[in-house]
């Protein structure tokens, strides 16, 4: 049989039949919608997560801080003994920043240092969050400036006494003005603003919350450049906290070893010092976050299946109906030459077109839900090409395992009993 000329056939009888091939393609159309509905609402979920997760930074990363030096550097476990006593052994400093930052290969660096005090501004007197860091900060946060600009490099390497306001500080301080060019007073020091963050870009009210307190009270600060924190905000330059991202997750441990032998090396190899593994708490984390939505995504996929199912039945019905509809044509058919296999598969070809028709209308039907839905909700969803192929692939296998017995009784008749069938 000619693979063509079945399918023109399958296609000939659908569309004569116009009412009972809608009705029949009703639950495969559901099921497919259903289906690939649900893959997108898991899919749209793991994708922000994902990009949540990395736009906070927290990918391939690691935090460096000052330590008691009593803890493992591989374990993180309190040691028994020193190795050393500490003596002359200086402090995390901006220097150790420096020395990280030349000498190795990482995807961001930066460091910061807070300084929480009692300030007046204007006629407040509030606690009050100074923080120095440097513009990787921002960015790697995704804290983007609303007005001004982050402080330059020229500012940052000179000591330069500018600031950048965190978007709840401006709020609260400079609701009815602008503080760009202004000179903002704290205690002693004397910084000019030169930006204002904006609010929050990933908390957004769409339902998913990443650290949304952390993320609060670093608008709620006021930030100038790390080296003039370290210069005048801090003893001895110390500095708070070094943040190292990698460039990927294979470079994470060696760049961590990397560091963790400079460090040691600077300070007459006495650990005073810790490491805090973001990265691989996020990664434990996302794995596990991924294996509950698979699981979830499972679960949605065989519930949604049963309209496809069902679908299957009607389908497996009207295909038996027909048989009866066409006992002259299968006849004449088998009359003049067509085998029992060309029967078989004339019907599996009916059953398999009628399947795909009702597969392409449930994803088309299902991009326009999710379009529909997305912005009623103002949640990002995505049409999965996972999710199209699964919807697809087990319409197609319902068509075929709905059209199998009624092609097999279809190649069973007479062709004699056939014609005469309706007389």
């Amino acid at each position: 049989m000619n693979i063509k000329d079945g399918i023109n056939s399958a296609f000939q009888s659908i569309f004569s039949h116009k009412l009972r091939s809608l009705l029949t393609l009703t639950g495969i159309v559901i099921g497919v919608l259903a289906v690939v509905t649900m893959f997108s609402s898991v899919y749209a979920i793991k994708a922000l997560i994902k990009k949540n997760m990395e736009g906070m930074g927290w990918d391939n990363s690691i935090i460096i801080f000052p330590g008691s030096g009593n803890i493992d550097l591989e374990t993180g476990k309190t040691r028994s003994k020193i190795r050393r006593a500490k003596q002359n052994v200086p402090p995390l400093n901006y220097d150790d920043y420096l020395a990280l930052k030349e000498n190795l290969n990482y995807k961001c660096i930066y460091g910061t240092i807070s300084k929480q005090s009692l300030y007046r501004v204007g006629n407040k007197i509030n606690n009050i969050i100074l923080r120095a860091t440097e513009v990787e900060f921002f960015q790697n946060k995704s804290y983007p400036i609303s007005k001004g600009r982050y402080f330059n490099t020229y500012e940052a390497e000179n000591n330069i006494p500018v600031a950048v306001l965190g978007y709840h500080f401006a709020e609260e301080y400079f609701k009815d003005k602008d503080p760009i060019g202004q000179v903002l007073v704290l205690g002693s020091q004397r910084f000019t603003i030169v930006g204002v963050l904006a609010s929050d870009v990933l908390n957004t009210g769409n339902g998913m919350n990443f650290d949304p307190w952390q993320r609060e009270w670093d608008l709620k600060a006021v930030y100038v450049p790390l080296k003039y924190g370290a210069t005048y905000l801090s003893p001895a330059r110390m500095i708070h906290q070094i943040y190292i991202q990698s460039n990927s997750s294979e470079d994470y441990t060696k760049l961590k070893n990397e560091a963790r032998q400079i460090l040691l090396a600077r300070h007459n190899m006495y650990p005073n010092f810790q490491f805090m593994d973001i990265g691989d708490m996020i990664l434990n984390i996302t794995q596990e976050i991924n294996k509950f939505m698979d699981k979830w995504n499972i679960t949605l996929i065989a519930i949604a299946s049963i309209s496809l199912i069902v679908g299957g039945i009607g389908l497996f019905s009207t295909l038996l109906i027909s048989i009866q509809e066409r006992m002259t044509e299968i006849g004449i058919r088998k009359s003049i030459g067509a085998t029992e296999q060309d029967i078989f598969f004339y019907f599996i070809f009916e059953a398999l077109a009628l399947a795909f028709i009702g597969a392409i209308l449930g994803v088309v039907l299902a991009w326009i839900l999710i379009v529909l839905i997305a912005k009623g909700i103002n949640f990002p969803l995505y049409l999965p090409v996972q999710g199209v192929a699964v919807g697809i692939g087990f319409s197609l296998l319902v068509g075929f395992l709905s059209g199998i017995y009624p092609a097999w009784k279809a190649t069973g008749i007479d062709p004699i009993q056939a014609i005469y069938y309706h007389e």
